[in-house]
């Protein structure tokens, strides 16, 4: 009689079991906020959005500054729906909401603080459910390291 714990791949022994529900859940939920950080937030800044040059001027940051944060956020939302970037993603997405409710606070004195807090609390719903996926991430890239280093 064959173990077959042992015959299993060793990526789903450390992914959690989860429900058909709660997999489509994840999976809408990522989609949902690749698609706002993708198309209605990042993209306009890419695009010069005049609303978005008016922001990033009054607060001093100008045009790099909007370019950079829209790049950042496009590059969140295609790391939202990549998998083996699904653990990452929603973590240096919500780094930059943390940054954008204290730039809320600061520099627009709280008058849209409430939607970068909105938006937090599925990111870490995110970077909770895929934190395996880091893991994975860190595997791939030691095993990508070490064979650059054999072949040196």
């Amino acid at each position: 009689m064959t173990n077959l714990a042992a015959t299993a791949p060793a990526a789903s022994a450390t992914a959690p079991v989860r429900s058909r529900r709660a997999r489509i859940a994840l999976r809408t939920t990522a989609i949902l906020l690749a698609a706002f950080f993708g198309a209605a937030s990042g993209l306009p800044k890419l695009f010069a959005a005049p609303a978005a040059v008016e922001a990033f001027d009054s607060i001093g940051w100008g045009a790099l500054g909007m370019y950079a944060i829209g790049a950042v956020e496009v590059a969140g939302a295609i790391g939202l729906v990549v998998p083996v970037l699904s653990g990452l993603a929603p973590i240096g997405l919500s780094t930059l909401m943390v940054g954008a409710f204290f730039m809320q606070v600061v520099a627009f004195d709280g008058e849209n603080a409430a939607t970068p807090l909105i938006l937090l609390v599925p990111l870490v719903a995110l970077a909770w459910a895929h934190r395996g996926r880091n893991r994975e991430l860190a595997a791939l890239l030691s095993r990508r390291d070490a064979a650059r280093g054999a072949g040196a």
